[in-house]
């Protein structure tokens, strides 16, 4: 038996998917991006010229194969840690170990630790040092955004491959090698998919090589052994697939993707594809209730005074979700959705709050101008709280022009500028006009005061 092969003992007790990784370069579907002719990472192994790396991806996309076959294409020592479970003892002993086989068998090491991003900074910064002097190889795996959770020290001595999840098609090889291999996967079964058991079986997997592996293992031991080849049922297939979600990480990446295309499709007046990403969460299993959270915020921020229905339709479908549940509370959120997405859109409001924060921040705590202070008592209206205050019902068209209602120091700045969109066209029409009233007072006071 050649190193890396298996034999029938081995494959006792074995996970399918644990057996059917592949040994070579020749047997690994998919990430043809990295892998195929001429890519970095196949360069990099076909040449033996190997780099500490992080690998990127959604669970199934073969990032603890990949690093397997890096340590076998260089004949590596392949040591392996779980960020979940290690610690600093764990990753001393990683190192300990990379540093005997150096000097005792002058072979390099893989240091292979899967979830890297659970590991705190302190953890991560253990291993600069012999990342450094090629004591090891690190490569790491990682679900997150290695921007965000990994150090920028860590980052700078490793290249981040971005795995992505695996294709209707190669997920299909996948199955099909499985069924067929007699020595690691399930070909002594005799089992057989139909073309549209096929189908659902590679939806239900969702991209993941590992889960579209385990449900054939559970649908293999669903069934007696036979010596012709055995169908499955439908009706058995049905209630091995029923129940699950798709790939959805509740905390990750894909869960504020979804929501980032979500919210840019409502912007970009695209309903059927907010549409579309609304049930893909739901679908995933996202709480409704966050979803009707950001479904308000986006009322404000994209469409804001062009429609001001639309908050209130975004804040009802939010309560009707809360009050009804599933599934009523679902069809009122797209029903919000289609109709923010179909709606006209303005951020006008959103810088404009944007703005003003960034003045408050910016400037020291002015007092409030003394004709604007209420003077409820004698001694406030002593201190001339309230004097020449104009009191905007009073004046022509219920507006005082020329009064201000800033502090002295920030006199006449503006912040709300009004699109020409729905509702807001007759809002900026309305503060044009207060506008020209503002210039005529300022022209008479001049007028005056020269």
């Amino acid at each position: 038996m050649t190193p890396g092969q298996d034999n029938d003992l081995d494959n006792v007790g074995r996970p399918l998917a644990d057996r059917m990784r592949p040994q070579n370069l020749d047997e690994f579907f998919g990430q043809s991006h990295l892998l195929g002719e001429g890519k970095p990472l196949r360069q990099a192994l076909t040449t033996e010229r190997i780099h500490s790396m992080i690998f990127w991806g959604p669970p199934g996309t073969g990032k603890t194969t990949l690093a397997r076959l890096i340590a076998q294409q260089t004949d590596a020592a392949f040591l392996t840690l779980s960020a979940v479970l290690a610690g600093v003892k764990d990753i001393r002993a990683a190192v300990e170990e990379a540093k005997r086989l150096r000097q005792d068998e002058n072979r390099g090491t893989v240091l292979f630790v899967d979830e890297v991003h659970r590991f705190n900074k302190s953890q991560q910064d253990a291993f600069l040092p012999y990342v450094e002097n090629g004591t090891l190889v690190f490569v790491g795996a990682t679900t997150e955004n290695p921007s965000f959770e990994l150090n920028n020290a860590l980052l700078s001595r490793a290249r981040v491959y971005v795995l992505k999840a695996f294709q209707p098609a190669e997920l299909r090889e996948i199955i099909l090698r499985a069924l067929s291999d007699e020595k690691r996967g399930l070909g002594k079964h005799r089992l057989t998919l139909s073309g549209e058991q096929m189908e659902r079986f590679i939806l239900r997997a969702d991209g993941d090589a590992r889960r579209a592996l385990n449900l054939l293992e559970i649908l293999s031991d669903l069934l007696e052994p036979a010596t012709e080849v055995q169908t499955v049922s439908d009706a058995l297939l049905e209630d091995l697939l029923s129940g699950g979600e798709r790939r959805f990480d509740k905390g990750g990446d894909a869960f504020y993707d979804q929501i980032s295309a979500m919210h840019k499709a409502v912007r970009g007046s695209a309903p059927d594809a907010a549409l579309y990403w609304l049930c893909r969460m739901l679908d995933g299993g996202c709480d409704p209730l966050y979803l009707a959270r950001r479904i308000v915020r986006m009322a404000s921020e994209d469409i804001g005074n062009a429609d001001p229905r639309a908050l209130s339709l975004s804040l009802d479908a939010w309560q009707v979700q809360q009050r009804l549940g599933s599934p009523e509370g679902e069809l009122a959120l797209a029903q919000a959705v289609i109709y923010l997405a179909s709606a006209p859109k303005s951020n006008a409001v959103y810088m404009a709050y944007k703005q003003a924060c960034a003045d408050v921040k910016a400037h020291s705590s002015y007092p409030v101008p003394p004709h604007l202070c209420n003077a409820p008592t004698r001694l406030m209206k002593e201190l001339g709280h309230g004097k020449a205050y104009r009191y905007a019902h009073d004046e022509p068209d219920a507006y005082a022009a020329g009064e201000n209602y800033f502090p002295e120091a920030l006199s006449g700045r503006q912040y709300y500028q009004p699109v020409a969109r729905g509702l807001e066209i007759k809002i900026g029409d309305k503060l044009t006009r207060l506008q020209a009233l503002e210039l005529d007072q300022q022209s008479q006071t001049k007028r005056y005061s020269s």
